[in-house]
């Protein structure tokens, strides 16, 4: 049987640990560590990162991997890139498994820009009440226009400072609800979205209360990792898995 490494974080990740576990499929589950308290999965799961795209190699070399799935976020760009190179290096076939992109609809007021640096510059002029929709990872690149305050939705309480001084912050963990997200940019006169076009259901509300409300978003497009493939469904996961494995490839 082959030991199948899913790298994770994501619904999508999630979906395909339980389908393994049903299975009885020899998998792990990674987390990269960024929230305090993961989703338990119903494999035997590892936390933390492999020490870049060398330590990712020799992992998947000791610890007899055969296949790889990158399921992490999005925008996880790096550790994407990474998982295509220790993959190249170790000789193991790798997939992405992504949900596909949100696409504007009628009513939608997006612009959209290629990254974080283009969304700040995007801003208004003027100060501005920002749902600024992007994890905690990346918020210092907004302190360059700290006139703005800004609506931080974290699932964690952050232990330390903010570096955004003029914020209001959200304890929640998704999926959210049209209705409920509508609320809280009512409730906190939200005048703009920033917002990474992570696609999937459990982020989507506030695209559509945005739409509802009329709110501009500020929509930024993925980052492009190449030489992978990439599925989108679990079943073509799990098939793809079934067809490396008997091709030994």
């Amino acid at each position: 049987m082959t030991r199948i490494l899913i790298l994770g974080g994501t619904t999508e990740a999630s979906q395909l640990a339980a389908a393994l576990a049903k299975r009885g499929a020899d998998a792990v589950f990674s987390y990269a560590g960024r929230t305090n308290s993961p989703i338990a999965q119903p494999l035997p799961t590892r936390i933390g990162g492999f020490g870049g795209a060398d330590g990712l190699a020799d992992y998947l070399t000791c610890e007899g991997i055969g296949q790889v799935v990158d399921a992490t976020h999005p925008f996880a760009a790096q550790m994407s890139m990474n998982a295509v190179q220790a993959c190249f290096k170790a000789g193991i076939p790798l997939c992405g498994f992504e949900r596909a992109p949100w696409q504007a609809g009628p009513g939608d007021n997006w612009q959209e820009v290629p990254d974080l640096a283009a969304a700040m510059a995007a801003l208004p002029m003027a100060p501005t009440k920002v749902f600024l929709a992007i994890g905690k990872q990346n918020l210092s690149q907004f302190s360059r226009a700290d006139h703005h305050h800004y609506l931080l939705r974290l699932v964690d309480d952050p232990q330390l400072a903010l570096p955004l001084s003029n914020t209001s912050v959200v304890i929640d963990r998704g999926p959210f609800t049209a209705p409920s997200d509508k609320a809280m940019l009512l409730n906190h006169k939200i005048e703009v979205i920033v917002a990474k076009n992570s696609g999937g259901s459990g982020a989507r509300a506030k695209i559509d209360a945005a739409r509802e409300l009329g709110v501009p978003v500020i929509m930024v497009n993925r980052p492009k990792v190449t030489s992978r493939m990439v599925l989108g469904n679990l079943d073509q996961v799990l098939a793809w898995l079934d067809h490396s494995t008997r091709l030994g490839v």
